[in-house]
């Protein structure tokens, strides 16, 4: 069951911009706009402090680090084909995207497109960024999907890591 998420902690606009991204994926998805226009969107209406706005209940995101929103944003959208047969390949037999709620498809699609930057952080922090923003969008066993998924993800695009190379 999704559920509205709670807001991030002060002072973490990294995790902000990853809320945001997961957001922005979804709102892509189900609107049809394009990652551009969607991220135009965000970083003009979405994210920041406005008056009279509550925070995440709201679909605001007050603290976020933009570049990381955006480069989150663009390396997910960039190859998605690719990325959606990664996150395929770790699903039970018989699985197709298309059968995972829509949030969750967003967080897999964020966090892989985030390890795909080899400049970002390392694959275990964004596998624990990630499962606290599936633990603020759902409640039952959804997060453990997607730490398994993540974890099998990130052996995947971030095999030096794991390799000990």
């Amino acid at each position: 069951m999704t559920k509205a998420p709670n807001k991030a902690p002060p002072g973490r606009p990294r995790t902000g911009a990853r809320v945001a991204a997961v957001q922005a994926l979804f709102q892509s998805e189900q609107s049809g706009d394009n990652a551009e226009t969607v991220l135009d969107q965000f970083v003009r209406h979405r994210l920041g402090t406005a008056p009279g706005q509550q925070g995440f209940e709201d679909g605001r995101v007050e603290e976020a680090d933009v570049p990381l929103f955006t480069r989150i944003l663009r390396g997910a959208a960039t190859g998605t084909e690719d990325l959606d047969q990664v996150i395929s390949s770790h699903l039970a037999a018989g699985w197709a995207m298309n059968r995972l709620d829509p949030v969750l498809r967003a967080i897999l699609r964020a966090a892989g497109g985030e390890m795909r930057d080899m400049g970002g952080p390392p694959a275990r922090v964004v596998i624990k960024e990630y499962m606290d923003i599936a633990h603020g969008f759902f409640g039952g066993e959804e997060p453990r999907f997607c730490n398994g998924v993540l974890d099998a993800m990130a052996r995947v695009l971030r095999a030096e890591e794991f390799n000990g190379g």
